[in-house]
């Protein structure tokens, strides 16, 4: 049955928790995990400095690397669980920047064509999850992970971002979408949160073949 599960996909806003959970079901499943390189990543520091320079570069950067990923998706073999997904860059964070005047309408007008163009020739995941989180929430998460170059964040930031993922998710009809309420469930710590979080992929899963 999971042999035909090629692609899961784990979406949330910044510290909902996408890695952690992305690590804890590889390990379970068995499945290869794909991760979003923030440690490599030559422009995310400058821009959380300078978003209006720096963000269609940004944005560019991200579309290259997801769409790399994409590509392993379909040429792999095995089953592949991916840290965030190329959607969220189009839907939620480009469109963000634009509105906030971080980023001009002719750069976002050629970054929305460009994933026009991307989307028409990959995939969707066979499995959305979105991890769904307060602001509250997800400002512990991100302070409890002490990335530096999270702190100048602000808190604007987050809740815009937080409310194009609930618009986006709200009208998601690629396919196969499980929303996990991640201010009540803590995966991480309790097992009996991981267990729950477990039987409703399990049924998402069952009822895909």
């Amino acid at each position: 049955m999971s042999q035909k599960l090629k692609h899961i996909a784990i979406a949330g806003n910044i510290g909902a928790g996408k890695t952690t959970l992305t690590s804890l079901l590889a390990k379970h499943y068995k499945w290869t995990a794909q991760f979003e390189s923030v440690e490599h990543n030559p422009y995310l520091a400058d821009f959380y400095n300078d978003m209006q320079r720096w963000s269609f570069n940004l944005q560019i950067y991200f579309l290259n690397s997801r769409l790399k990923q994409l590509l392993e998706v379909q040429n792999s073999e095995s089953t592949i669980i991916q840290d965030r997904t190329i959607y969220e860059d189009a839907h939620i964070f480009a469109p963000n920047l634009h509105e906030m005047g971080l980023m001009s309408s002719r750069d976002f007008e050629n970054y929305a064509h460009f994933f026009k163009t991307i989307k028409s020739m990959v995939k969707p995941p066979d499995l959305m999850i979105y991890l769904k989180a307060s602001i509250p929430t997800l400002v512990d998460q991100i302070q409890r992970r002490g990335r530096e170059y999270e702190d100048n964040i602000r808190l604007d930031y987050l809740k815009r971002l937080n409310e194009h993922y609930n618009h986006w998710v709200s009208n998601y009809k690629d396919g196969k979408l499980l929303i996990i309420d991640i201010d009540n469930t803590n995966f991480a710590d309790k097992p009996e949160d991981f267990a729950k979080v477990i039987s409703q992929i399990d049924a998402e899963i069952n009822g895909l073949f």
